[in-house]
C-alpha cells in the first residue's frame, strides 16, 4: 500500500512538461514578399468585389 502511495506521489513529476524555447523569428525571404506583394492586391480587390455585390442589393 506504501508503494502504491509513494507512486502516485511521484507521477505527476513524470508527467511534467518539457520547458519552452521559443522560436527563433526567420528573416524575411525574396519570396515571402513576392508572394505578400501578390496577395495584397488580391485582398484589396476581393474586398471592393464583396463591397460592390453588397451594395448591388
Amino acid at each position: 500500500m506504501r508503494s502504491l502511495t509513494a507512486l502516485l506521489l511521484l507521477w505527476p513529476g513524470l508527467l511534467q512538461a518539457a520547458a519552452f524555447d521559443r522560436p527563433v523569428p526567420q528573416a524575411q525571404t525574396d519570396a515571402a514578399e513576392f508572394w505578400f506583394a501578390i496577395a495584397s492586391p488580391a485582398l484589396l480587390a476581393s474586398l471592393i468585389a464583396v463591397q460592390w455585390l453588397v451594395s448591388r442589393r
